[in-house]
């Protein structure tokens, strides 16, 4: 019987068992996740879970008895290493896992704030559960909050906790890497105007206490009472079982458009793929459920022998403070932005195009535009500058324009 084994039990992980056995496969499915209990989904940590409105029932993916019906194998354990010429991978306690095809879902982890005094008690990361228990817990309590790092998760956190933070960012303005400034600008006004305070341009120089963080000092030299640091730098996809397998590994696991490695035997998904982007046009690795769901999709249908080119439209989102924002297509390189709605009521979009040509959305508190900027992106080509202009760049309006 065909085995095919997944490393990593998260949204991609979980996608591509539960997408095998949509396909039809009949062979084995194991899915081997590094913490305990069912696969769960990520986003609500820093939104509902937080905030206690949301509870383990709302995190987890899929109820026990599903992995039964789906005859999905569920393992706990880490792994230690990817046995290439034996189809296996070995677990930290030194139990071994054949394979027929392996699949890295591997996801990302954290960046490490590199400065003297990081160790420190009450400084946190936010990536699993546990994190949230803990950071939760230690929230109801802490009366001087900083966040280091202004982008989804730090300000997820803030808008959550209940309480004004202090949110430090090293760039000039929020949300540098996945918004235009406009909608960079709408965020940090709207955090201001929630009582938080926002200091933009500034890096951390180090952490001060006695066992346990008291403050933080910026790069400026002024210094921040705290008892509560959560640390959101980013993350680096986890490549390790990959580079010692000796796949080729650049910025996340190299995959082709059938997200296959290096080795045709081992595919891989989600957060720690580096895979050929159509709408970037160049190798591209994406932190986001939308592209760990249809990467999943997609790799299972290549396993199961209905290969396709990997080609979804990429799309985010992020909710802060009443305020939901979505994007849909790449931001990056655009050379002209127009804005369309009412910013100061706080329902608007931002249309970016690139060589004439729209190439991202981003939209606040209007799903209208969001959905009708996917459905645009899904036409070839995508609209021109020239058409949105002629439509007095209503997306609505342009959907409508190009079904004739």
């Amino acid at each position: 019987m065909e085995t095919v084994l997944v490393v990593g039990a998260g949204q991609s992980g979980f996608g591509v068992a539960t997408s095998l056995r949509d396909k039809g496969f009949d062979g084995r499915v194991v899915l081997i996740g590094d913490e305990p209990g069912l696969p769960y989904q990520r986003p609500p940590l820093s939104k509902g879970y937080l905030a206690g409105t949301a509870g383990d029932a709302q995190l987890r993916l899929r109820a026990e008895d599903f992995f039964a019906e789906k005859d999905i194998e569920l393992i706990a354990g880490r792994v230690a290493s990817v046995d290439r010429d034996g189809g296996k991978v070995v677990l930290e306690d030194g139990t071994a896992h054949q394979y027929d095809h392996l699949v890295l879902a591997t996801g990302a982890g954290n960046r490490v704030l590199s400065v003297p005094g990081s160790t420190l008690d009450g400084v946190f990361t936010l990536r699993t559960k546990d994190d949230a228990d803990v950071l939760r817990a230690a929230l109801a309590s802490a009366k001087n909050v900083v966040v280091v790092g202004g982008g989804f998760i730090g300000l997820e956190f803030a808008a959550h906790a209940g309480r004004p933070v202090t949110i430090v960012e090293a760039q000039e303005r929020l949300m540098a890497r996945v918004a235009t400034p406009e909608v960079s600008a709408y965020f940090a006004a709207l955090h201001e105007g929630a009582g938080h305070a926002v200091l933009l341009g500034q890096g951390v120089a180090a952490l001060h206490g006695d066992g346990r963080v008291a403050e933080v000092e910026l790069s400026d030299g002024t210094r921040l009472p705290a008892d509560l640091v959560l640390v959101g730098v980013g993350v680096e996809p986890r490549t390790r079982l990959a580079e010692e397998a000796g796949l080729a590994v650049a910025n996340g696991v190299v995959v082709d458009e059938h997200l296959r490695t290096s080795d045709p035997k081992i595919s891989a998904v989600g957060d720690c793929a580096n895979f050929p982007c159509v709408q970037a046009g160049t190798a591209t690795r994406l932190e986001s459920v939308q592209n760990a769901v249809d990467q999943a999709r997609a790799a299972a249908a290549a396993i199961a022998g209905e290969p396709a080119p990997y080609d979804s439209l990429p799309w985010f989102w992020t909710d802060q403070l009443g305020a939901k924002l979505q994007i849909a297509g790449i931001l990056t390189g655009a050379e002209k932005t127009v804005v369309t709605g009412d910013r100061e009521g706080g329902k608007f979009s931002v249309l970016s195009f690139r060589d004439g040509v729209l190439t991202g959305v981003e939209s606040v508190n209007r799903p209208p535009d969001h959905i009708a900027a996917r459905r645009l992106f899904a036409a070839d080509p995508a609209p021109r500058f020239e058409t949105l202009e002629a439509n007095g760049f209503d997306l609505k309006a342009t959907l409508a324009s190009t079904r004739g």
